[in-house]
């Protein structure tokens, strides 16, 4: 695993699950189908997802118009990116000029937004656009701010991701009307992955995040409106399980890189018509989700 990694760093990142979601799809028989994530961001199960030819096509979809202009930057203009990448100055100034150019948003220059927002990703302390830089504004930190910039890697990433554009679809709409009417027209071969940004601490993680009000509505949009088959993860708090009470659910860990290393517990909840792998299969699974616990799965009526 982790031959097909997505450009971006992302705060709890899903990678390491992809091969629980592999089995998803082989469980519910979703062969050459869609796959969707409302909540895109690094999108890190989704590339691996199609670049190891286990979905067709892939459905990203981000809010945040500075991830929109990522994704947009690498899928459309991939040979310019490529060559900002190894263009790039890795120096605090240069970081300066391109933190200002992610606060200004600027809807009109995608590339360079794009291009910026994927600058601090890979400099900045656990790819946080709003965080400082790796080994601070001197520099005399353990590791610098090109500790996660390895130009001929993440220019391998992007170009074959490039290769694949006509099998991404690319939007920038609100979620909840992202699953009502953009979601809803997909067939049924489809499996949802949603990835909403995090109860407790979205608002130190993230540009665009929710306030309690907003993940309560978002519960009751896919639990609703959501007619295809969905998995969702979230952390693992009573509020959550709360607006899911009624939908199975397991709890496992994942280990982050958000400021500092820890490990969190989350919980991943099923959509009712999502079928689960076998017992033998998810024991394999097991091992790249670090603790998936079978014996936590609670199923209610």
């Amino acid at each position: 695993m982790g031959k097909y990694r997505t450009p971006l760093r992302y705060p709890g990142g899903k990678q390491r699950l992809t091969p629980f979601i592999e089995e998803i799809l082989a469980s519910n028989k979703i062969t050459n189908g869609n796959y969707v994530e409302p909540f895109a961001g690094g999108a890190g199960v989704a590339i691996q997802l199609l670049l190891s030819g286990k979905v067709d096509l892939i459905h990203l979809n981000d809010s945040d118009y500075r991830i929109y202009a990522f994704w947009y930057s690498i899928l459309n203009k991939a040979e310019e990116f490529c060559h900002l990448i190894r263009t790039a100055s890795l120096t605090i100034d240069e970081w300066r000029k391109q933190r200002d150019i992610v606060k200004k948003c600027d809807r009109r220059k995608l590339l360079s937004l794009g291009f910026s927002v994927f600058y601090l990703n890979r400099c900045n302390r656990s790819g946080i656009l709003s965080g400082g830089v790796i080994g601070g504004n001197d520099q005399k930190g353990n590791y610098k701010m090109d500790a996660r910039f390895s130009r001929n890697d993440l220019i391998r990433r992007i170009e074959a991701i490039a290769l694949v554009r006509d099998k991404v679809s690319l939007t920038q709409f609100d979620a909840e009307y992202y699953i009502r009417h953009y979601v809803a027209a997909l067939p049924k071969n489809t499996l949802v992955y949603l990835d909403p940004p995090y109860y407790e601490k979205g608002s130190k993680l993230y540009h665009n995040f929710y306030g309690k009000t907003d993940h309560a509505r978002l519960a009751q949009v896919i639990q609703s409106s959501l007619k295809h088959k969905w998995i969702l993860s979230y952390d693992c708090v009573p509020e959550v399980l709360g607006f899911y009470q009624k939908r199975r659910h397991f709890f496992y860990g994942l280990q982050y890189n958000a400021s500092s290393v820890y490990k969190g517990r989350e919980v991943f909840i099923l959509g009712d018509s999502v079928k689960l792998p076998s017992e033998s299969s998810l024991d394999h699974v097991n091992k790249g989700i670090q603790a998936y616990t079978r014996k936590s799965l609670t199923s209610r009526a």
